[in-house]
């Protein structure tokens, strides 16, 4: 079973009052993905997505998400590594953020929180990275949109480990405790906390976290269901190649 392991920069299981089980494992070898229509469109502005993830392939553009399915950027909304494993959120063209940090370690489980908040009057605020708890604020390519800029948030469609405008690039990995906030720009410690004995980034329970019309909790407890979106707000998705063997 793939748990979240207790070494450094890694979440734990083994400490606190929280503790994941399952997980589930994409291959791009598979084809795998999760997907979703988004019958009713909330915030184009404003949505916080947190996950835990753990890399098993490297060297490749693999997407986190897709949101959105018309490619420019405000029909457009994703979180992908890049062929040099740094970490990249951007629209149909315009890149947002794109990491100088790179993400190597195949041992490591990193909690990404990515808030967007584009009705914020602070430029810097309105595209936001955490990993592990702490503010990404090394990029080499930034690009702050305008305020109230209309993104491809909660539109279309919600895309798991796929480039679901030009096909491809799948993520090879682990993935846990999905969240999705729709109209709601939150800080990491909604979904995790240091251990007060070993100061490293563990997850909460977040269950009833997920907000807005478009959100979810994906907690991947279920192998009869990849999908199934336990924040009762029935946001299921659709899964493609994936299975009972692929939850972990």
């Amino acid at each position: 079973m793939e748990v979240l392991q207790r070494t450094a920069n890694r979440g734990s299981i083994s400490t606190g009052g929280y503790e994941i089980d399952n997980s589930l494992k994409f291959e791009a070898d598979n084809s795998e993905q999760l997907s979703r229509d988004v019958s009713s469109t909330g915030s184009r502005t404003t949505a916080t997505v947190s996950m835990w993830i753990k890399r098993t392939e490297l060297g490749a553009a693999q997407y986190l998400f897709t949101y959105g399915n018309t490619d420019n950027d405000n029909g457009r909304t994703l979180a992908r590594f890049q062929s040099d494993d740094t970490l990249r959120i951007m629209g149909g063209n315009t890149v947002w953020l794109n990491t100088n940090r790179v993400f190597r370690d195949t041992s490591a489980w990193y909690h990404i929180v990515i808030v967007f908040d584009t009705t914020s009057g602070t430029a810097d605020n309105r595209t936001r990275m955490y990993i592990n708890g702490v503010e990404e604020t090394s990029f080499s390519t930034r690009n702050n949109p305008s305020q109230n800029f209309i993104h491809g948030l909660n539109f279309q469609k919600q895309v798991i480990g796929y480039n679901s405008v030009d096909g491809g690039s799948y993520f090879s990995g682990y993935m846990t405790e999905i969240v999705h906030q729709d109209g709601t720009a939150s800080a990491p410690t909604d979904f995790g906390e240091y251990d007060s004995d070993t100061g490293i980034w563990i997850p909460k329970d977040v269950n009833g976290v997920a907000s807005g019309t478009n959100g979810f909790y994906l907690d991947f407890e279920d192998n009869t269901s990849a999908g199934k979106d336990t924040s009762g707000n029935n946001n299921n998705f659709s899964d493609t190649n994936l299975n009972a063997a692929d939850h972990a």
